[in-house]
């Protein structure tokens, strides 16, 4: 056998066809991950399922609508930043249910009381207990924004950095 015969199957005009490795591992790769995923939807315990469940509680918690708003979580070095505007920065409804949300949630946040995310993710969400136990080490700062509001969340105690961490990389997950 020649290495010309081994480089591939051959065209219908007899030319060799060669694909290269890293692009067969890719497309394995990424059929098996989706296939993957696909198998956990149809369980009835994926990704997708977990978000709706999330999309429901959120919507008994939030008054804002959740499909005309969008959340961002920013790490910051000493903290976060969580944002939340109004699709439609004419929606004066959305934008003022944002503000009066964050306000109460800076209030409620700042003593500790992390109810509403809890309601929502579930009470063992990652980083509360550690937002909990640091609450007063945590300064809650609330602001309006002209499409709604952010909460930014500061300290220097690097344990309660790593948990405003993983506080907002549980909703984010979870939010998608």
């Amino acid at each position: 056998m020649t290495d010309q015969m081994r480089t591939g199957p051959t065209t219908q005009r007899g030319r060799r066809v060669v694909v290269p490795l890293a692009l067969v591992a890719a497309t394995v790769a990424l059929a098996t991950v989706l296939g993957g995923l696909w198998w956990l939807d149809a369980r009835g315990d994926g990704l997708t399922q977990h978000r709706a469940d999330v999309a429901k509680k959120g919507s008994t918690v939030m008054p804002f609508d959740l499909d005309k708003t969008t959340h961002v979580f920013t790490k910051k070095p000493t903290g976060g930043v969580q944002t939340v505007t109004a699709d439609n920065p004419a929606d004066t409804t959305q934008i003022r249910l944002i503000r009066e949300h964050l306000q109460e949630e800076a209030t409620s946040f700042s003593r500790g009381d992390f109810t509403d995310p809890a309601a929502v993710h579930g009470h063992d969400m990652p980083g509360l207990a550690e937002l909990r136990a640091g609450a007063g080490r945590v300064r809650v700062q609330y602001q309006a924004l002209s499409n709604g509001a952010r909460l930014s969340y500061a300290t220097s105690e690097a344990t309660l950095i790593e948990g405003i961490h993983s506080w907002f990389d549980a909703q984010s997950k979870d939010h998608g």
